[in-house]
């Protein structure tokens, strides 16, 4: 078997993006045996192979491509698939469901990371504790350690599930403001909480009963 079908295979059964180390470990032996200087020749080796393997891919009739995800080699859907494989997906489990309040505390964490709740709260303009719970039962989210500044408030930034989920190789490669709300719009949209709309202004005539009310400057429950 030739390297490069042996590493379609590994990065084919990899459940999440398989790394290039791991992927020398994995081959190592076999490739010093095919003739391999030293180490660093197999490592060259895989290199080539895996960048022949991607190259292979970007042929039009082929649907999926061999990316750099997150650190990592993996085999995911071309854009121009997105409908078909969004429609198929849908139809299999439910999609994570988020609130626009959680989502625009997801994208002030992505781009001022790492980043305290204060902090998001003063960008967004209202409280946003409520939502950093669901941001990090997704998993899109997680804790950085703490802020060196009177009460050590615990900083957030976002996870490897945050890059996979849009299909980033690390943070450097986010979008500008605007083309990550779009991006955002295309993958969550149809997958959106309703948001609580605040009480219409009280008239005369009329009352509002207590579940229409609710505390001025607060988050709808994410």
């Amino acid at each position: 078997m030739s390297l490069k079908a042996k590493l379609e295979a590994v990065i084919y059964a990899a459940e999440m993006p398989v790394t290039l180390d791991q992927i020398v470990q994995l081959v190592r032996d076999s490739v010093l045996q095919e003739g391999a200087a030293d180490d660093g020749d197999v490592r060259s080796r895989v290199r080539a192979a895996l960048e022949e393997l991607s190259a292979d891919y970007t042929n039009e009739s082929h649907g999926i491509e061999v990316r750099q995800v997150a650190g990592g080699y993996r085999m995911s859907t071309k854009p121009e698939q997105h409908d078909v494989v969004r429609a198929f997906a849908k139809s299999l489990k439910p999609p994570i469901r988020l609130s626009l309040p959680a989502l625009e505390t997801l994208a002030v964490i992505a781009y001022k990371q790492p980043v305290t709740v204060p902090e998001i709260s003063e960008i967004r303009g209202v409280d946003s504790s409520g939502v950093i719970a669901t941001l990090l039962d997704r998993k899109l989210i997680s804790t950085a350690g703490r802020k060196a500044v009177i009460g050590r408030p615990i900083l957030y930034k976002t996870t490897k599930e945050f890059l996979l989920r849009f299909g980033l190789s690390n943070v450097g490669e986010l979008p500008s403001m605007e083309e990550f709300e779009k991006l955002v719009a295309d993958s969550f949209q149809s997958d959106l909480l309703p948001v609580e709309q605040p009480p219409e202004e009280k008239t005369e005539g009329t009352e509002l009963a207590p579940a229409e009310s609710s505390a001025a400057g607060n988050d709808p429950a994410a």
